[in-house]
């Protein structure tokens, strides 16, 4: 706690104009002043009374241009740091030029925010600079007719050096510097020509759209000095495999494109396609290493008929999808059926971009069970969508469009906020809802706004579970996933790992994220009746956690017969369809209400 007088001397002494503000945790650009200096009135004019609860407004004056207005506003509503030189008013009008810093600010124990607003007033620009003075009439014409021959000579110099210049970067602009092939804008200037070339009755033309299937992985283990070598030879095979007719390019990273006309044959496109796929299966060898790369192709077909034929890239592209999705090194060639998938696929985005503007995600609820009484302890928050036209759709229908679009930690975002009023609606109605389980995606984990929306959401941080995928978390070490972890355990969150086992390394997930609860997959759980190999493997699992003083919860439960084995073998919870399968917060509390929180009747032995 800082000391009253030193906050006092702040207040008086400080030169720097500082203000502090009350914000809105949605939007970080609402606020309303509660507090500011003697040098934020001298500089600004405004008294502390003028700014007592207005708004951030009140400090933009008539002479602020529009566009600096526009990146604060963008700022704050983000929450970022920033600082701007701006001419600004003071109260009476009077401009000043002034750099303006914010500053945000956040209190742990209450979870409200803040801006602190700091404001130091600076000199008036530089005048502009003196106007050139005219020749003196004194000067002979001699020397005038000297002077400009020289400046001539100088001009005709500096026009032929920037003419050279010029096409220096005209070629650039064309070459991608590495492989000499065309660039990616030398591409879209030829297929603009070649559809156009179409649209007046000209050939049909094919898109090859490649990519390296492992460039990734020989950038890693060999350099990338072997990876760039790996991308010039593609180029030359690239060159050696196509004709004069052809347009070869380079659109960057990994990615090359060929543009061939169409022939009296088929087998002219599907023949190319294959060359490169049989071309990129031999090993790549660089300074005495060897690997495999390989490379999928997606071919597509401009014709007449089409009314864009520009879209011929996307269907090459999703015709590359599907090569990637079936194995990889191989080649796809686009179909109607991929046109109607592609379709579909873009209504999906578009309704998932809807569905996040007007929050139609809700949480279902599985049931956890205790393995020793049979007791209600808990519930995981399951995703739904409540599609307008559709009905209720399963995660499997959405995820993986939307964690393709960057949208996955706004669905959390969107499914976290409903729980406060839910939990609230159990307490209300005096049944108990111990505790809920959260399944967190990479983004939202390492997102700073995590913590305080746990924070002023209101609910009990110990009534909390933060589930992490083994394999998100591995994929994601790093000083921020850590510190992330640190703050949810200081607030009393319990932290488990979710479907154990099934990532590439297992103990060491254990060892970093040290889970208070160890979730055993159900691919694990529901061989275990028949399976000795699995029941074994499982046994180890739960004493490598029991060891390590973990709690373990086994997911996949479908039969009681599941359910004793995996009591017997010593885990801590059970959670499955036996118990019950998601429902909405409604029909789980009914249910808890006709049960009085016991699931499952354990027989004595």
């Amino acid at each position: 706690m800082v000391p009253a007088q030193i906050f006092e001397q702040i207040t008086e002494k400080c030169t720097e104009g500082l203000a502090l503000a009350l914000a809105c945790d949605d939007d970080g650009a609402i606020m309303d002043f509660q507090w500011c200096n003697k040098a934020f009135t001298r500089i600004t004019g405004y008294a502390h009374d003028d700014i007592l609860g207005q708004r951030g407004t009140i400090l933009v004056g008539p002479s602020l241009e529009q566009g600096n207005h526009l990146i604060i506003i963008e700022k704050l509503f983000n929450w970022e740091h920033f600082s701007l030189k701006v001419l600004n008013n003071r109260k009476n009008g009077e401009q000043f030029w002034q750099k303006m810093s914010w500053i945000p600010l956040s209190d742990a124990a209450t979870g409200d925010r803040w801006w602190l607003y700091s404001l130091v007033e600076l000199e008036d620009r530089p005048r502009d600079p003196a106007k050139r003075k005219p020749f003196s009439a004194a000067v002979s014409d001699e020397v005038l007719f000297a002077d400009y021959t020289e400046r001539i000579q100088r001009l005709e110099k500096e026009n032929s050096r920037l003419h050279e210049l010029s096409r220096i970067v005209a070629k650039g602009s064309h070459e991608d510097p590495l492989t000499g092939l065309s660039s990616r804008r030398h591409f879209e200037i030829e297929l603009k020509s070649w559809v156009s070339n179409l649209r007046r009755g000209g050939n049909d033309f094919a898109v090859f759209y490649i990519d390296l299937d492992r460039f990734k992985s020989v950038n890693d283990t060999l350099g990338h000095d072997a990876g760039d070598r790996l991308l010039i030879s593609v180029a030359a095979m690239l060159r050696r495999l196509t004709t004069r007719n052809d347009f070869v390019a380079r659109l960057g990273g990994d990615e090359f494109v060929v543009l061939r006309p169409l022939g009296d044959s088929a087998l002219d496109i599907s023949g190319l396609a294959d060359a490169i796929v049989q071309e990129m299966q031999a090993p790549f060898e660089f300074e005495g290493k060897t690997t495999f790369c390989g490379a999928s192709v997606g071919v597509a077909i401009a014709n007449t008929k089409m009314d864009m034929p520009e879209q011929v890239i996307a269907d090459a592209d999703f015709a590359l999808y599907r090569a990637k999705s079936q194995g990889k090194g191989r080649w796809s060639f686009f179909t109607e059926e991929m046109h109607a998938e592609a379709v579909a696929t873009n209504q999906l985005v578009s309704d998932l971009l809807v569905a996040c503007e007007k929050r139609q995600f809700v949480p279902y609820f599985q049931p956890m069970i205790d393995a020793a009484t049979g007791r209600f302890v808990g519930a995981e928050v399951l995703v739904r969508w409540l599609h307008p036209t559709l009905g209720l759709l399963l995660p499997s229908a959405f995820l993986d469009t939307a964690a393709g679009m960057g949208i996955l930690k706004r669905i959390d975002q969107i499914t976290f906020s409903t729980l406060p009023e839910i939990l609230a609606s159990f307490d209300g109605a005096g049944v108990d809802l111990p505790r809920l389980s959260i399944n967190i995606s990479a983004g939202r984990l390492v997102e700073p706004a995590f913590i305080h929306d746990i924070k002023s959401s209101g609910i009990d941080p110990e009534r909390l579970t933060i589930e992490i995928l083994e394999s998100v978390y591995l994929e994601q070490i790093g000083d921020a996933v850590q510190g992330t972890l640190e703050e949810l355990r200081e607030l009393g969150v319990t932290i488990a790992l979710d479907d154990f086992g099934t990532g590439h390394a297992s103990v060491q997930g254990l060892l970093q994220i040290r889970p208070a609860l160890l979730k055993v997959d159900r691919q694990f759980i529901q061989p275990i009746v028949d399976d000795e190999t699995v029941r074994a493997l499982v046994a180890s699992i739960i004493s490598i956690g029991k060891n390590l003083g973990i709690r373990i919860v086994a997911e996949g439960v479908e039969t009681e017969t599941h359910a004793k084995f995996a009591s017997a073998m010593g885990c801590d919870f059970l959670q499955g369809f036996y118990f019950g399968k998601p429902v909405s917060a409604d029909d789980l509390q009914k249910r808890l209400v006709e049960t009085q929180g016991i699931f499952w009747h354990l027989e004595p032995e």
